[in-house]
């Protein structure tokens, strides 16, 4: 089922400086799917940073989504095409000066900057507005202990889809509950001591994290480039095969879906890796001279640099049984 939102697009950014009513709104019409699609996106590119069950004080990395939603909404009182509208413009382009969540990003610094699906981030927002979404066992007495009294998150409950997954979803829940085991651990490396940090971890813990999370779901967890810094990451022939194609999707903005080869009893999955500015610190065009020392220091024949936001740095490849009907 479809739902066509009709909804103001501002002609300036939403800053913490403005009103809503300072914003003129030429309407545009957008198409957001069922709320089951919206979930999913938001488990799949928004838990990485903003899980519900990371810990209120050193593991966190960036204030869970029930926080957003409840200075949004319960706060500043956007309505549902509003909210929608904000939670659009920040994410697109995010900066400090347009930030709503300034205890969050002075201690978490802004989030940076990358690209989603065309439409996803209308489809997580519109989720997020509707329904009552996870939020850590702390957040109320949290929200209620800075003057947010009897708080009671927005939404109706949302019943879950009882649906048996499929290969697809099963290879992206592998890729990318990996993914946040290892951006944690990144980001918390960089927030605490620096990029110089984040070379060390990706050094020494990166592939035994990853092999954990291989023996946790009973796969092979792979990331693997073209342009590997790690020689255990270097792509094989097929594995190159499928960079090159998704490189050529996304150069044409195409929508990414995985790739699932069947293989006698088992599934091959690959999904890309792109870049985003946190990424560009140890891979972009113009490193840091003590970054770019370090690089080469631990990685003397390092091929992983030279990307822009946006780009496929490499690909998740998953190899796992395929489960019996």
């Amino acid at each position: 089922m479809k739902v066509i939102l009709l909804f103001a697009v501002p002609l300036l950014l939403i800053g913490c400086n403005h009103k809503k009513e300072d914003y003129k709104t030429p309407e545009k019409e957008v198409v957001v799917n069922d709320h089951q699609e919206g979930k999913k996106l938001m488990e799949t590119h928004c838990y990485v940073c903003h899980s519900p069950n990371a810990p209120e004080g050193e593991g966190r990395i960036a204030p869970p989504l029930v926080a957003i939603k409840a200075r949004y909404i319960d706060n500043e009182g956007y309505n549902k095409e509003e909210f929608i509208v904000a939670v659009k413009s920040f994410v697109e382009n995010p900066t400090e000066d347009k930030a709503l969540m300034y205890g969050a990003v002075k201690r978490h610094g802004v989030m940076p900057k990358q690209v989603f699906p065309v439409g996803s981030i209308e489809k997580i927002a519109d989720f997020m507005f509707d329904y009552q979404i996870e939020e850590p066992k702390w957040f109320k007495a949290h929200w209620e202990g800075h003057g947010n009294e009897n708080w009671i998150q927005s939404g109706k409950k949302f019943a879950e889809n009882s649906k048996p997954k499929t290969i697809d979803e099963i290879g992206l829940e592998y890729a990318l509950s990996t993914k946040k085991v290892l951006g944690k651990n990144l980001m918390g490396a960089i927030q605490k001591k620096g990029t110089l940090a984040a070379l060390e971890f990706c050094n020494i813990k990166a592939m035994p994290l990853t092999d954990s999370m291989a023996t946790k779901h009973n796969a092979i967890i792979k990331r693997v480039s073209d342009k590997n810094r790690n020689p255990n990451n270097k792509a094989n022939t097929e594995e190159l095969k499928y960079i090159a194609q998704f490189k050529k999707e996304l150069a044409a903005k195409k929508e990414i879906k995985p790739i699932i080869l069947e293989k006698g009893n088992k599934i091959q999955f690959y999904y890309p890796i792109e870049t985003n500015t946190m990424c560009l610190q140890c891979h972009g065009t113009q490193l840091k001279p003590d970054v770019q020392k370090q690089i080469l220091k631990l990685y003397p024949k390092d091929l992983a640099v030279g990307y822009s936001e946006n780009q496929v740095r490499g690909i998740w490849s998953v190899t796992f049984v395929k489960k019996k009907n």
